[in-house]
């Protein structure tokens, strides 16, 4: 069960990679970001599948998606230099507090 944890971690960690480079593909007029969002998206959704093997759906999926929007979020402030307001960050904490729950009751 551990083992499928970690590769939903890194699912969720491939679903951020994906969305970055699709952000730096320009609407996809980029070569190699573009071949980056293709490969990670694939690579995403095939370590989800995996993680449902020992992972309850409702939970995995949830956990995933979270991640995603909580990875994105804070890289797009960083990298992108996009900015939150302040309820916007309470949105995020209360996502992260989500995914922990999930966990810790799963």
């Amino acid at each position: 069960m551990k083992t499928a944890w970690l590769i939903l971690f890194f699912a969720g960690v491939t679903e951020v990679t994906w969305a970055i480079a699709m952000k730096y593909s320009e609407g996809f007029t980029r070569l190699v970001p573009s071949v980056v969002t293709a490969v990670f998206y694939i690579a995403s959704v095939v370590l989800l599948a995996l993680a449902l093997h020992k992972l309850p759906l409702g939970t995995a999926y949830a956990m995933w998606t979270g991640m995603g929007i909580v990875g994105t979020t804070v890289l797009g402030v960083m990298l992108f230099h996009e900015t939150l307001m302040p309820m916007q960050v309470v949105c995020l904490l209360m996502i992260v507090g989500g995914i922990a729950g999930l966990k810790m009751l799963a």
